[in-house]
């Protein structure tokens, strides 16, 4: 590929910067961003042997475009009995769920950072027959040089905002149409992103659907629901998930009006974030609640009004035992909503906040199946909480539409795998 003057500033840029980036790694790890024992990993050094025979690498940034990687990769797996699998994230959540999920024959490893020498080792080291990248993952660097090893490269659920575009417009449409041009697939998640994809591009770029409606339903470890669910007994329960900075004031009120009127109810509450658990307690407790940390390894009793999930990996837990969930990241302004299908699959009635627009078209089709209840302010959080916890037929009915809603959307996965069948590897 012929880089144009901008890509060419980057990749130096870049080089000139790379002696920073042990300074830049140390600190980040100091913060908790990165796992001080795998640093060598973000400069391309591999903590493990690359297996013999084909292998597909997979990026994708965080831990919702990695769990939405998963069937793809399963699919792979069983596909090519003989291939293995790398997939690479930038977080530490992300990374330490993966640990728990991934099959035989597939590895995790951090991104190599976007450095010319930190792409080359990983690449180098790994030696990938066919590249995945997920969404909006396009560092140059990562792409440039895997495409100069004639690597073939896919882009699925690519998604990007009418702003991000009109970004690349203003600051180098030529650059953008040199770099997404490395790729031999790219298949968007919605029509807005497929539209001004081709437009950047000049090539027709189709809207597949977004893969992250077609996952699987969350992992639940039966063992442990059994032993909450004893713990917990006939006490209402309701879930407050993924839920970010800001918001956990509002559901901190909203969970005391739902106590007024049911003063047995519980509050499950995951933070997108596990390592604000302390934060969020401190808020929780300000407010009058009694709060117990999953952490803490003690079962809620009854006068435990928030079970604080402070661990990743155990949203299924949290939607198999609270079967009405609010839905975080919505509540705010600068938010923009979290996956509805994940409770959905696991039966619960599915509430949201005002602000979903990473997920605008998921959820304005389960509006349209009156498959979710939105509410628009804070204020109406507790009462429609209160609705599916207090009647059964309501909460049955709301469950069932996502459900069905859910299930419709499993055909995108086997779209999205009959594309790329073509440049996976030979068996």
């Amino acid at each position: 590929m012929k880089k144009t003057p901008l890509l060419k500033s980057y990749s130096t840029a870049t080089r000139i910067a790379a002696p920073a980036l042990p300074l830049w790694l140390k600190r980040r790890a100091r913060k908790g961003k990165e796992d001080p024992a795998r640093l060598g990993e973000r400069k391309g050094i591999a903590s493990q042997p690359r297996p013999e025979g084909k292998l597909v690498w997979l990026h994708a940034a965080s831990v919702g475009e990695s769990q939405m990687l998963m069937p793809v990769i399963l699919r792979i797996l069983a596909h090519l009995p003989h291939c293995n699998i790398v997939i690479t994230t930038g977080t530490v959540t992300s990374a330490d769920l993966l640990a728990q999920q991934l099959p035989k024959r597939a590895v995790h490893q951090y991104a190599p950072a976007d450095h010319p020498k930190a792409v080359g080792n990983f690449l180098a080291h790994w030696q990938p027959d066919l590249a995945i990248f997920a969404e909006s993952e396009l560092w140059p660097n990562m792409i440039m040089q895997t495409k100069a090893l004639d690597i073939p490269l896919a882009l699925i659920n690519a998604r990007m905002s009418a702003a991000s575009i009109e970004r690349w417009d203003k600051r180098g449409k030529k650059s953008g149409r040199v770099l997404l041009g490395a790729f031999d697939l790219i298949l968007a998640a919605d029509k807005t992103t497929a539209d001004g994809l081709t437009w950047l591009t000049g090539r027709e770029v189709e809207a597949a659907g977004n893969l992250k409606d077609a996952a699987p339903a969350l992992p639940v470890d039966e063992a442990e629901l059994k032993k909450l669910k004893a713990a917990i007994g006939r006490r209402p329960v309701w879930c407050a998930a993924s839920t970010h900075e800001g918001e956990e004031n509002l559901i901190a009120a909203a969970a005391l009006a739902v106590k007024a009127k049911e003063p047995k109810a519980l509050l499950i509450l995951a933070p997108r974030h596990p390592e604000r658990a302390k934060e969020v307690k401190d808020i929780l407790t300000k407010a009058g609640l009694s709060v117990l940390r999953r952490s803490s390894h003690r079962m809620p009793t009854e006068k435990t009004d928030v079970y604080l999930v402070d661990q990743i990996g155990k949203m299924g837990l949290v939607y198999s035992l609270a079967k009405t969930a609010f839905i975080g990241g919505s509540l705010l302004d600068g938010l923009s909503g979290h996956n509805p299908l994940e409770p959905a699959r696991l039966d619960c009635a599915v509430i949201t906040g005002p602000h979903i627009s990473s997920f605008a078209d998921t959820y304005m089709s389960m509006l349209a199946f009156d498959g979710v209840k939105r509410v628009l302010s804070a204020d109406e959080l507790a009462p429609a909480v209160l609705k599916y916890i207090t009647d059964a037929k309501a909460r049955k009915a709301k469950a069932e539409a996502a459900l069905k809603f859910a299930n419709s959307r499993d055909a995108v996965l086997d779209y999205v795998w009959e594309r790329l069948l073509p440049l996976l590897p030979k068996a």
